[in-house]
């Protein structure tokens, strides 16, 4: 699923920078890398650059929107099987060990330093095991279209947080459009006129909190992990373990042991962890590095497309005309709100 960690944020970190001569030991996903002098830092970065990926990036940008669109009905599927909460466990303890191959293939270690790993708690639930659940959640009560439509109201969430939370994000006109446009997308998503009849309201807002929960973790990423040289790879690793512990700990206060073990909804949660999750999260990573984080992050807006038709063909749900009008109007406004200022032309000196 998206949105795991934002990828406006994970451009900068997946860098290699100097280090700075401060205590302060911040990042949001790698263990760190050695970058003692700037002649190792560009030697790393001409490094980086000469690994070219076997696969162009348009086909993994591809097989991403698909691996993060089939998410919604993944869930949907291990909900029939399995409590929200053991879904979410098994969803992160997969991923987690993806990414734990992933460090030890590439000989990478996890981030020291007791601030850090107490950041990446902070962000392992703001942004993995509270979202993650609340979907879970959400979804028993709603259909895996709608999960994913929420899902794409991050960026305006996003955006209305970050002109309070963040002074370096000017609201533009255009922006500020693009957020009013969106939240109509919603209001149209959810039938407002007809007073949102047909829909589980604790449901509903369950899937628009966990799409909420996304960036205000980013937002406590940028400011408290930003700027470091550890590897977005270690971090990550650290954050989805530190996640899966928080899961570990609640999962058995509000569930008891399933009296089977459904083979259907089993395979879900590990299609849901491993590819939904980890190999997710480093097709993620790499895109962000070889297209810049614009790009990568515009399979936001193929995610509630996927998720609607998997919904649909594959699980029977019904569809009204207002979800994909809705979805068009939200994704429309979502493009807005990611639009820059516009640059002044320099003017020629005399």
């Amino acid at each position: 699923m998206c949105y795991e960690i934002d990828s406006g944020i994970v451009a900068p970190m997946s860098r290699p920078t100097t280090p700075k001569p401060t205590t302060a030991t911040p990042p949001p996903t790698a263990t760190s890398t050695p970058a003692s002098t700037p002649a190792s830092a560009s030697a790393s970065a001409s490094a980086q650059v000469s690994r070219r990926p076997a696969l162009d990036w348009r086909i993994r940008f591809g097989v991403l929107s698909l691996i993060w669109g089939f998410s919604f009905l993944l869930i949907k599927v291990g909900t029939q099987g399995f409590a929200p909460f053991q879904v979410t466990f098994g969803r992160l303890l997969f991923g987690t060990a993806v990414l734990a191959a992933a460090l030890v293939v590439r000989r990478e270690r996890l981030p020291r330093g007791a601030r850090t790993w107490g950041h990446l708690a902070v962000a392992a639930f703001l942004l993995n095991a509270l979202p993650f659940s609340l979907f879970a959640y959400a979804e028993l009560t709603i259909p895996s279209t709608l999960a994913g439509i929420c899902n794409a109201t991050s960026p305006l969430w996003g955006m209305a947080l970050s002109l309070v939370a963040l002074s370096e994000d000017r609201p533009t006109r255009v922006r500020v459009a693009g957020l009013g446009l969106g939240f109509i997308g919603v209001l149209t998503v959810l039938g407002a006129w007809q007073g949102f009849r047909g829909l589980d309201p604790t449901g509903t807002a369950l899937a628009l909190l966990a799409s909420l929960s996304y960036p205000i973790g980013w937002i406590y990423v940028r400011r408290k992990l930003a700027g470091s040289g550890h590897s977005h790879l270690s971090l990550s690793g650290a954050q989805l373990l530190l996640a899966t512990l928080q899961l570990a700990l609640v999962t058995p206060l509000f569930t008891g042991i399933p009296d089977g073990i459904p083979v259907g909804p089993l395979l879900a949660i590990v299609a849901l962890g491993a590819l939904g999750t980890g190999f997710a999260m480093l097709l993620q990573y790499g895109l962000v590095a070889e297209t810049g984080p614009t790009t990568a992050q515009m399979v936001t807006y193929f995610i509630p497309v996927i998720a609607t038709v998997a919904g649909v063909t594959l699980l029977g749900e019904t569809l009204t005309w207002s979800t994909p009008v809705g979805a068009v109007v939200v994704l429309a406004g979502a493009a807005l709100t990611q639009a820059g200022p516009r640059r002044r032309r320099a003017e020629p000196r005399a």
